[in-house]
């Protein structure tokens, strides 16, 4: 394990303000002058807010999703990304979402906040909770998961932890920015029902329940309008209708026309790309209402006596956060396959560990996150410490050249061992933000290398390494067992020493499916698009609610790990406690015979002939840890929102009157116990028009009387039509009946429009 020197005064940027300045006394914003407002709404450096007078002191941001990344002072590149102070990296959010844990999520935020304090920043820039659309993601290792529920409740663990310290958090990125291809430019044409159900819930959630200090903009567009001068995302929605009362702020060179920007909502230009006098401009020639401007510098200035007022620290634990990022990668990783008992490791047994992985660990990916490590343990050191019987080889280049020698070497190695180990996964070079990957399959040299190991060794295990979900299906039966480790932090090689050795067991779920191929994901046709555009074709049915939805074959399901013990499910109870509203209770109990944790899954189904849903949805999970021979009862509480679907036609979330099933289980396909519920319904009556269908006219409460009454049994039962016509004639607006000659004229509709209480003209 390589140790460098703990830091004991950093130089970084320096801090906006001393540690223990005080925070000065309330002075409106309106009293400042057209060009102090303007100049509040951007950057005074690449990380800081501006100062005013000694009124509005500078905010100091920190990139920090798993690790806060602050610059050297003087370090030659403007972000920093060669050359940060150190500080703990956690495991990037691919892992810590898989952990299911959201109370370990928060003394994550906790820490982050801690090491931010120490370092003079204000606001942690993170944390990405952006869904995993395609596997391509060149960022999906900063994400938590292909489903908004996870994202959500996660993602908001982790801003309560980070400003439980006074820092601020800041939800990125806002919103549907799911590819790193032509990310700056790329308009995500997106359905608004997809969005309001996929994209935007998870941002919802956060906003909601956690409150975070601020918001970032996204790079692309939303259906051809960029996110940082969209109104309609930035104001109508998250703040008129999800209540947000802190500051947008936009992704490092997002903003395209500054006054269209303010005006939509934005409060503040990271870093400074223009002069504030456009600003000025825009509200002196009318393009610009000064009210907006003013608003925006008040939110800047509301964040900067926020933060001041933090509790502020000198230093940091940096064994005790190493110690948390060890329990954070140890909880996160998944045991996807265990047979023959292959782990845990026998004390007794001679171990080969090969992979180069395991002696120069990846840990997380590249880009913005980066973070320079206090510390950093190695796989290969972890098992020596923890014991004898283990022999190494190398097995393979990180580059990815072929290299015989090694290969044999380590195929030689594994002959004369009772089991093989095997760490394998992407080279640092295929995960990084500003690119998408083009593949999802682990390099030949080390499926090769894999593959002459299980020909010379009865019992194979895997270590996986990689922020991004890598196909298993060319290479799976030759491993035994295989543990998805993901980018586990700068602890990682501990923590997986600790699973491999049995001193805990794997407790990691599976947050994103994993497909047999590239071919079989939903976006794989629309993925990443082109000609400025991406089109979100598959619409809702992202991850495991397309593969569910059509029963298609997958390597592992959502929700998917194993343990080692086995837990039962029993005495599923569900009570209607008011109006849309159920408490949701089962029974689990450890039948094996060691302590470990399980992830109890709670989904909603819909079972359609024709599906208009996708067939299930997660709406809540636990993780419970227990001893052998125990159980616990575990409970939830579902609500109306669970169970609603947003109505475009309505502009609101809608609810429908008949039963759905609530079902409990491990994983989205292994579902243990099920209860049909019924729902009353929100007891709306859709409106209707000249233009609303014969058959909406004759299911309709109102709508059907009325019209049977004006005229009788013609076209109003289908008694009186073979019945393929029928559905045929329900199908037709009602004013089309006009050209019909049966009576319905266009007086007589708009007669049948007016007696329908709330009906609207067509």
């Amino acid at each position: 394990m390589t140790q460098p020197e703990p830091v004991s005064a950093p130089e970084s940027e320096p801090v906006s303000a001393p540690v223990s300045a005080p925070v000065s006394a309330p002075v409106s914003v309106a009293e400042l002058t057209l060009e102090e407002k303007a100049s509040l709404t951007s950057g005074s450096s690449t990380w800081r807010s501006t100062a005013v007078r000694d009124v509005v002191p500078a905010v100091t941001f920190a990139d920090g999703p798993h690790g806060i990344r602050r610059q050297v002072r003087g370090s030659g590149d403007a972000l920093g990304l060669t050359n940060s102070v150190p500080a703990t990296c956690f495991p990037p959010a691919v892992a810590l979402g898989s952990s299911w844990d959201a109370a370990l999520a928060r003394r994550v935020g906790a820490a982050l906040a801690r090491e931010a304090s120490a370092l003079g920043a204000d606001v942690v820039l993170g944390p990405g909770v952006n869904i995993k659309r395609s596997p391509l993601c060149g960022r999906n290792f900063e994400y938590f998961s292909e489903d908004p529920h996870v994202t959500g409740v996660m993602g908001a663990a982790l801003v309560a932890g980070i400003q439980s310290r006074g820092i601020g958090a800041c939800v990125k990125h806002f919103a549907v920015n799911n590819q790193e291809t032509d990310r700056m430019r790329i308009s995500a044409d997106v359905d608004e029902r997809t969005l309001r159900e996929i994209y935007l819930a998870a941002f919802e959630h956060i906003v909601r329940e956690a409150a975070p200090y601020s918001v970032m903009s996204s790079y692309n567009k939303i259906n051809g309008v960029y996110a940082s001068e969209n109104r309609w995302l930035l104001t109508e929605v998250l703040r008129d209708e999800w209540g947000f009362d802190g500051l947008v702020v936009s992704d490092w060179g997002a903003v395209n026309d500054r006054a269209g920007a303010v005006a939509a909502g934005l409060d503040l230009e990271m870093p400074p790309t223009r002069t504030d006098q456009e600003i000025v401009d825009a509200v002196r020639d009318g393009r610009l209402d000064e009210a907006s401007v003013t608003r925006s510098a008040a939110r800047v200035h509301a964040l900067a006596r926020r933060v001041a007022a933090a509790e502020r620290f000198e230093d940091w634990d940096a064994d005790a956060h190493h110690e948390l990022a060890r329990e954070a990668a140890r909880g996160s990783a998944v045991l996807l396959k265990n047979e023959h008992g292959v782990l845990p490791l026998s004390p007794s047994a001679r171990v080969a560990v090969i992979g180069e992985l395991a002696r120069t660990p990846r840990y997380q990916g590249y880009g913005s996150s980066h973070v320079v490590p206090t510390r950093l343990d190695s796989a290969w050191d972890a098992l020596r410490e923890g014991g004898a019987g283990f022999e190494f080889a190398a097995g393979y280049r990180l580059d990815g050249a072929p290299d015989e020698s090694l290969k044999r070497e380590a195929v030689e190695l594994a002959a004369e061992a009772d089991v093989a180990v095997l760490f394998l996964g992407l080279p640092g070079a295929a995960e990084s933000e500003g690119f998408d990957r083009t593949s999802i399959d682990l390099p030949e040299v080390q499926v090769g290398l894999l593959r002459a190991v299980a020909r010379a060794c009865s019992r194979v295990a895997v270590v996986l390494a990689n922020g991004g979900v890598v196909a298993v299906a060319e290479w799976e039966s030759d491993a035994d067992a295989i543990l998805e480790a993901w980018l586990p932090g700068q602890a990682g090689g501990s923590a997986i020493a600790d699973l491999l050795l049995g001193a805990c067991s794997p407790s990691g779920r599976l947050t994103e499916t994993i497909p047999h191929r590239l071919a079989d994901v939903p976006s794989h046709l629309h993925f990443p698009g082109g000609d400025g555009h991406v089109a979100y074709g598959e619409g809702r049915y992202v991850g495991y609610r397309y593969y569910d939805t059509l029963d298609v074959d997958v390597a592992y399901p959502f929700g998917h790990g194993l343990t080692y013990t086995r837990f039962a499910y029993s005495d599923l109870a569900v009570t209607e406690t008011g109006s849309h509203a159920w408490e949701v209770e089962c029974t689990v109990t450890n039948v094996g015979e060691r302590a470990a944790a399980e992830v109890v899954q709670l989904y909603v189904a819909f079972d359609e002939e024709h599906p208009t849903r996708p067939r299930h949805e997660l709406r809540g999970f636990a993780k419970v840890e227990l001893e052998p021979g125990a159980g616990t009862r575990v409970s939830f509480t579902l609500t109306g929102r669970d169970i609603a679907w947003w109505s475009v036609s309505r502009g609101c979330w809608r609810i429908d009157a008949g039963s759905f099933t609530v079902e409990v289980g491990a994983s989205s396909r292994d579902i243990r116990l099920r209860e049909a519920v019924t729902a009353a319904g929100d007891g709306h009556v859709d409106a209707l028009g000249r233009m609303s269908t014969l058959g909406e006219w004759l299911d309709h409460p109102v709508g059907g009387p009325v019209l049977r009454e004006r005229i009788g049994t013609r076209l109003s039962e289908s008694a009186d039509l073979p019945p393929a016509l029928f559905t045929l004639v329900r199908g037709i607006p009602l004013a089309k009946f006009s050209t019909f000659g049966i009576g319905l004229t266009p007086d007589v509709v708009d007669e049948l429009v007016a007696a329908v209480s709330g009906g609207v003209a067509g």
